[in-house]
């Protein structure tokens, strides 16, 4: 079965913008892992506009005690302060992201003209540590074979332009389905795992769930917006069936 990784990120936002500690991170987390979650994501900006570092922390001590069932997996981009943490931390994965100045979400992936020697001694360093290394990458052969050249352990795909031409239509889904799954192709022959994730929501996952060699998916914003309405328990189990 895929793996669902739940960004909590947005339940951070929430709180930060009335300051205090509610909505509590600590009990998303917790109500996504009794719901059945195998995987919690969190992406600690340097700008702390949501997870903080001392979010960070309290999940992973709460991750800690649930015997390493649920993996915790920690996005960013490779500054100091945050690979400082990942080393203190040492999650069961580490996903690098580029970062642009001002964005409020991810944009796209790692350019694959991206120098080696900028990114390949930290992949060594975290892979070194124990930490599986996974690299964002657009569904784009180049892309792909960087990643393995810089030595991730796997691809995150970035989904966001799949679920734009989902939406659109399903001739347009279906063409951009199979760009994606060329990619994933070539990442498996790569020796590289595949995840994915931005944008995907329960009705694009449909038709993503049966890209080859898909082994997790990292969502946050549609299941966070979906569990407004729905709760995040019932949001949480009604993802893992979708991905069945």
């Amino acid at each position: 079965m895929i793996k669902l990784s739940v960004n909590v990120n947005k339940v951070a936002t929430l709180r930060n913008s009335r300051g205090g500690r509610v909505p509590s991170v600590i009990d998303a987390v917790r109500v996504c892992v009794n719901a059945g979650a195998p995987g919690i994501t969190v992406h600690p900006r340097a700008d702390q506009r949501h997870i903080t570092a001392a979010d960070v922390r309290e999940i992973a001590t709460v991750l800690q005690g649930a015997g390493g069932a649920v993996e915790f997996n920690l996005e960013g981009d490779p500054r100091p302060d945050f690979l400082n943490l990942v080393a203190e931390i040492r999650p069961a994965q580490c996903t690098l992201v580029p970062v642009k100045p001002g964005e409020v979400t991810s944009e796209a992936g790692w350019p694959p003209e991206t120098q080696r020697s900028d990114l390949a001694p930290v992949v060594e360093s975290l892979k070194k540590a124990g930490v599986r290394v996974s690299l964002f990458v657009d569904a784009d052969p180049a892309a792909v074979r960087w990643a393995a050249d810089m030595g991730g352990d796997r691809v995150e795909l970035y989904t966001e332009p799949f679920a734009r031409e989902f939406q659109a239509s399903q001739d347009r889904s279906e063409t951009s389905f199979n760009t994606f799954a060329q990619a994933a192709d070539l990442a498996h022959a790569l020796g590289l795992g595949v995840n994915a994730g931005h944008d995907l929501d329960l009705h694009n996952l449909s038709l993503f769930k049966a890209l080859p060699h898909l082994e997790e998916v990292s969502i946050g914003h549609a299941l966070i917006s979906d569990a407004v309405f729905v709760g995040l328990d019932r949001a949480v189990r009604d993802y893992l069936d979708a991905l069945r």
